[in-house]
């Protein structure tokens, strides 16, 4: 167990790297883009905040595997994934890496958790601020985009509600990830074309890899950034 008794518990950085990356053929996270990993992309912006980030993985061996491409120093620790839960169901969804990460979090006593995936590497560092500076007074901060749609994987999650809601969820095999929200909780819906786009024109922020096309895509965003 790693100590984080002095550690600022009000909130981490959790990235979810345990994902199958079937279309895409192999390990996202540590797939090289110009020359280094992409997760390195979201490390080099979010390590400039003054909060803990923890890597959620599948197994220790995608842990070995990151160990040898990301700076670790970066990170505070890696969280594997907890499939007790879903005794011998043959289950894959980011609602387990969800649940196992805000598990972990509880235990360490944080109080909120910026979940992001590791797909989206060109996260602005300008729109990662404006979520941290407008979750206060508020349990979860999530982004929304005029036809509604929310990004579950770039927002802020209060951890031991989250935690109860994505054990709920498992246990009755929901894995929609808007699912997570509850209608009690005090909802910061962030307005991606009026307030983000403000920040972020071209909206680099959302831009998910999940496969050969998306590379190609992402490769002419960059080059554009």
């Amino acid at each position: 167990m790693f100590d984080v008794s002095e550690r600022n518990k009000s909130l981490a950085f959790m990235i979810l790297i345990g994902g199958r990356s079937t279309r895409f053929g192999s390990d996202k996270g540590i797939f090289e883009f110009m020359a280094k990993p992409l997760i390195s992309y979201q490390l080099e912006i979010i390590s400039q905040f003054n909060y803990d980030i923890f890597l959620v993985a599948h197994s220790q061996l995608q842990v070995h595997a990151y160990l040898e491409k990301i700076d670790f120093t970066q990170i505070m620790a890696f969280i594997i994934d907890d499939r007790k839960i879903l005794a011998e169901k043959s289950v894959h969804s980011p609602m387990i890496g969800i649940y196992s990460g805000f598990k972990e979090l509880r235990s360490l006593g944080y109080e909120k958790a910026f979940v992001l995936s590791c797909d989206m590497p060109l996260i602005k560092y300008e729109v990662v601020r404006l979520l941290l500076k407008t979750i206060k007074g508020y349990d979860c901060c999530i982004p929304r985009w005029n036809n509604g749609y929310l990004e579950p994987l770039f927002a802020i999650y209060p951890v031991n509600k989250a935690f109860e809601k994505a054990k709920y969820n498992l246990e009755n095999e929901v894995y929609k990830l808007i699912r997570l929200l509850e209608e009690d909780w005090k909802i910061n819906y962030i307005p991606v074309e009026k307030e983000i786009q403000r920040l972020d024109e071209k909206l680099l922020t959302f831009i998910n890899l999940n496969g050969p096309v998306d590379l190609e895509k992402l490769i002419k965003m960059y080059s554009q950034k």
